[in-house]
């Protein structure tokens, strides 16, 4: 292949020997080379992303869909003489819609680029890379080279920071195109997470690999499990090194002191107490002080223990499991996965190799059509549906079934009548060309999304919700009168059928109310401790803002979900707190929009502790500081009580025998620690 970083200085060796021996022939058109990878999500191809370098500069068109959405994105990268980017252009769309406009350029050593969060210019002191907010995969191949280019892989990054990776191991794949002995790299510097990719032997960029997603050259596409595989051994193995010096386990009791500690029943906190943990469990609660001979002693200072939270909306994964630990989440209920992954990160969760949460699973079901969601298993018949509640049932460890959006609306009453005959619960969305009533009258536990819910007030019955209809229709919201007998007759069906819902609040105020260029209000409390990737996406709209009649109606749809909450609330009808962003510090952000609906800080705490771990069965054992009880909590300075934004400064947390300290998990993330790491006294002779 050619070498397209060289270009420049091949140009300029044509045109010196033609002034040599003027000639007066014209110079040659470099020769155009093309790369062709296919995007692969749960064992299909999805998409395709395409990068043809002519001389110096590198156009990539790039687009797939899963779940009727996707991102569309065409760029221009032009490259100097030592690879780095001189210009760089994006153009086309994020996943939710938004619309992307991203240029940068180099020029007489001053860069100045234009991203969602506004515009910005540095002057070039020494070899730097821009790196884009919203660029394509192939932004690899470009930091690649230009990396193996330096001493020491590193390169300093504009807006901030420094990329570098480093070489983790070879491999060698089978394709069309014959074997091919690659090299496998980590990229950090700019998120939170290492990005694994492969490398050719002449630097090209052959894959792009993660557990569950893949992009590779194409003709090898058969490596896809190879790749995935790789990715989760990577990931596990760094995971695992984050664990052993993280993780403390004592060889005694765990006393702490000098806490007061919410009770979810009582919705209030104790007076000043301690409370011993042994092997895992609570031993005591104790007002006041206690004998504390013989074991490790934690001087609480004063602030509060809280029960370990549980986000009730989450598709967990290796990194974001331990993110939730370091934010005093224990306990998850997982809404929809890769089975096969979940069930090994699980047992490596168990077994203690790597940290995360509890979890509860979900069985996720959906239809096979062109815009379904390639997740859990996906079914064309009845028939099928059916032995998909029963494969479920048979694992012994799925507590839901989980119904999705392309579902066909006539199988759902026998997919109910089975599931209950297997103990099982249903949940999901409303699938498309029906509505939540008729979900309710078919026999839902639970629905999931707010939205689900609110578009059947005002989506006609021809239109499809397995678009990207399912957002944008809900400009039409602040039409709806939520005092009408339409909407009583969905919330008095709900209280009726004992119908719980799943709003994932958070997820809809990112969708209907960030805007590009400000700070989203769910990040401001601690987005100045973020990576520089994390900062930008804190600043930039999910959704397209076309005009500001658009940007009106979002809002007040944000205001109507607020008052449909509010009225649930009000009529008995179960809420669970979950975020459907990875839960950790969204989960906190979840709870606090919670008060716009009615929630007293105190309800939002029984809420998210006791009274969902009970909702699924687990409150003989979780939810609550009580002796006998799994020792699942999270100490933090302040009273949440009082001010339920002090749930986010979190000094320790406990999950059964094992303690963590957030300041210490936080740095292998590229992340600021928020507090500090308390004293732990052993006990005396130790």
């Amino acid at each position: 292949m050619i070498n397209r970083f060289g270009s420049t200085a091949l140009a300029a060796l044509f045109v010196l020997g033609a002034c040599a021996h003027e000639a007066k022939a014209p110079m040659a058109e470099p020769q155009a080379t093309t790369e062709t990878f296919s995007v692969r999500l749960f064992d299909q191809t999805l998409g395709q992303l395409v990068a043809t370098t002519t001389g110096d500069t590198v156009m990539v068109d790039y687009e797939y869909r899963n779940n009727g959405r996707g991102p569309t994105l065409a760029e221009t990268i032009k490259l100097g003489a030592d690879g780095l980017p001189v210009s760089w252009s994006i153009d086309g769309a994020t996943t939710f819609g938004n619309e992307i406009h991203e240029t940068f350029a180099l020029e007489n050593g001053v860069a100045s680029w234009t991203d969602t969060t506004g515009s910005s210019t540095a002057a070039m002191t020494e070899p730097t890379i821009y790196v884009p907010q919203n660029a394509s995969p192939y932004m690899l191949a470009v930091y690649a080279k230009a990396l193996l280019a330096d001493a020491d892989l590193s390169l300093p990054a504009w807006p901030a920071g420094a990329l570098s990776m480093s070489l983790l191991e070879t491999v060698r794949l089978d394709g069309a195109g014959g074997p091919v002995d690659a090299f496998a790299y980590a990229l950090v510097g700019n998120d939170t997470d290492p990005s694994y990719f492969l490398l050719d032997a002449g630097g090209d960029l052959f894959a792009l690999m993660s557990p569950r997603f893949v992009i590779v050259r194409e003709g090898y596409e058969e490596a896809d499990d190879q790749l995935k595989d790789m990715a989760t051994r990577l990931s596990t193995q760094r995971l695992e090194t984050i664990q052993a010096e993280t993780a403390h386990r004592y060889d005694a009791p765990l006393a702490i002191t000098n806490v007061r500690v919410f009770d979810p029943k009582a919705k209030a906190m104790t007076a000043p107490s301690t409370v011993i943990v042994e092997n895992g469990l609570i031993k005591a609660v104790t007002a006041g002080a206690a004998d504390t001979a013989g074991a490790y002693v934690v001087d609480g200072q004063g602030g509060s223990l809280i029960p370990g939270l549980a986000e009730m909306h989450g598709h967990v994964g290796e990194d974001d499991a331990l993110k939730n630990i370091a934010a005093g989440v224990t306990l998850v209920r997982d809404m929809g996965n890769d089975n096969a992954v979940l069930s090994e990160l699980i047992t490596k969760i168990d077994a203690g190799t790597l940290a995360g949460p509890r979890v509860v699973r979900s069985g996720f079901i959906e239809g096979k059509s062109p815009f379904s969601s390639n997740n859990g298993i996906l079914v064309s018949t009845e028939e099928e549906a059916l032995a998909a509640v029963d494969w479920y049932a048979d694992q012994g460890d799925f507590w839901q079934i989980k119904i999705y959006n392309s579902m066909t609306p006539d199988w759902v009453p026998a997919m109910v009548e089975r599931a209950r005959e297997r103990g099982l619960r249903v949940s999901g969305h409303v699938p498309a060309f029906t509505n939540a009533d008729t979900m309710i009258e078919a026999g839902y536990d639970e629905i999931t999304h707010i939205n689900q819910l609110m578009l059947g007030w005002v989506l006609a019955p021809e239109e499809d919700t397995r678009t990207l209809l399912r957002l944008t229709a809900l400009q039409r919201l602040p039409k709806v009168d939520l005092n009408s007998e339409q909407v009583a007759h969905t919330l008095d069906l709900m209280a009726q059928n004992g119908v719980a819902i799943d709003p994932t609040f958070a997820i809809h105020e990112a969708l209907l109310l960030s805007r590009n260029g400000e700070l989203q209000a769910g990040m401001a409390d601690y987005v100045d401790n973020m990576p520089v990737a994390v900062q930008r996406a804190a600043k930039a709209a999910w959704s397209a803002i076309g005009s500001p009649e658009e940007d009106a109606a979002y809002k007040g749809a944000f205001d109507q979900m607020s008052g449909t909450i509010k009225r649930m609330k009000d009529r008995g009808i179960f809420i669970v707190f979950g975020t459907d962003l990875g839960g950790a510090l969204t989960l906190h952000r979840e709870l606090e929009l919670y008060q716009k609906a009615g929630f007293t800080a105190p309800e939002i705490l029984a809420r998210a502790t006791f009274e969902a771990a009970d909702y699924m069965g687990l409150g003989a054992e979780l939810g609550s500081i009580e002796p006998g009880k799994k020792a699942d909590f999270f100490l933090v300075p302040g009273n949440p009580v009082e001010d339920l934004k002090a749930i986010k400064t979190i000094r320790l947390v406990s999950k059964g025998d094992t303690v963590y300290f957030p300041s210490e998990i936080y740095p292998h993330f590229g992340i600021k620690p928020f507090t500090d790491v308390p004293a732990v006294v052993a006990p005396a002779g130790e």
